[in-house]
């Protein structure tokens, strides 16, 4: 056999250029996956550098502070803005 005929060199061509496009296509799926990891990874940094610092538990009220809230309870009870049960339940919540 000597040289290949027409459509045996159309084949061949066929394969190198079938295998050039595979190989091109998975580069190109490669570099894109690591430009969109670098671009997530900076913009996770943003946001972790704008991000508001985490808050503070809120601490229950000091002693002197949940007696003048009870107090001043006490003062809306006798003057008739709370009722016997708004009263108790406002007491309850300060004291739980």
């Amino acid at each position: 056999m000597g040289r290949p005929g027409l459509i045996g060199t159309m084949a061949r061509t066929a394969v190198i250029a079938g295998t050039a496009t595979a190989t091109s296509n998975a580069v190109s799926r490669r570099q894109q996956a690591r430009a969109q990891q670098q671009a997530d990874a900076a913009a996770y940094q943003e946001e972790q550098q704008y991000a508001p610092p985490p808050q503070q538990p809120v601490a229950a009220p000091a002693g002197d502070d949940l007696v003048a809230k009870i107090q001043e309870l006490a003062q809306l009870h006798q003057q008739g803005v709370l009722t016997d049960a708004e009263f108790a339940a406002a007491k309850q919540r300060l004291l739980t």
